[in-house]
């Protein structure tokens, strides 16, 4: 999918880019490229890969879901800056919080922000068991993002503790996301959420298989979650 391609398709949906957010995708592109040849932010460089499988991948969450309600979204472990950095750019009134483990994902992360002129963004090197844990934030955002980060049963500890009451928590998968959510039934009840829907989908030319879960938060978190670090992926709630 090349520049225009996605553009187009964006158009299509409804979402409409003017010259400067057009700009600030191509200044995304390359930044992603140059710091890849120092730190490994992706497997993709070849632009038509980078547009489809991270540009057009991220934005797909708004397709099915209006951000134009939502002020405040938290992305765990968002490596790169998907999907909230092209969410960011479409949709500029959004504020954006990332978490992510590694500080040199995060050193990208601060100078993309300046590349891009992009207000209302923080970045947080931090574990996100810890970042749920800390009451400056928790239970606090409209919207927790994550995109291919844990299975459900594990993104749902992480994610759901970060989500305001009425607020909603969007994971974004690839195959076999029902079986997953099926698996994490438990988890996601337990942590205070409800499964609203899951939408799926192909992209465009490759024909891959994706998977949008849409989990609404309806209760508080217990306050035992999250647990420490690594114990959610080691032991999970299911």
């Amino acid at each position: 999918m090349n520049p225009e391609q996605f553009f187009q398709v964006l158009q299509e949906k409804g979402i409409e880019l003017d010259a400067q957010q057009k700009q600030q995708f191509s200044i995304y592109f390359h930044n992603l490229i140059e710091w890849n040849k120092k730190i490994n932010l992706t497997a993709l460089t070849v632009e038509a890969d980078v547009y489809l499988k991270h540009f057009y991948d991220s934005v797909t969450a708004a397709f099915y879901f209006d951000f134009t309600d939502v002020k405040s979204i938290c992305d765990v472990g968002a490596g790169a800056g998907f999907p909230s950095i092209p969410l960011k750019i479409c949709f500029p009134h959004l504020q954006i919080t990332i978490v992510d483990s590694l500080k040199k994902r995060i050193g990208f992360l601060n100078q993309l922000a300046l590349d891009l002129s992009l207000n209302q963004v923080a970045f947080y090197h931090d574990r996100a068991e810890n970042f749920g844990k800390n009451t400056k934030f928790r239970e606090s955002f409209d919207m927790v993002t994550a995109r291919a980060v844990a299975r459900m049963s594990v993104l749902s500890e992480l994610c759901l503790p970060l989500v305001k009451r009425q607020g909603v928590f969007l994971a974004m998968k690839g195959a076999k996301a029902k079986e997953e959510v099926d698996q994490a039934k438990l988890a996601i009840e337990l942590l205070g959420g409800e499964l609203k829907s899951i939408h799926t989908f192909t992209l465009p030319q490759e024909e891959s298989e994706r998977s949008i879960i849409e989990i609404y938060k309806t209760r508080k978190t217990p306050k035992k979650y999250p647990r420490k670090p690594g114990i959610p992926n080691k032991d999970p709630i299911d």
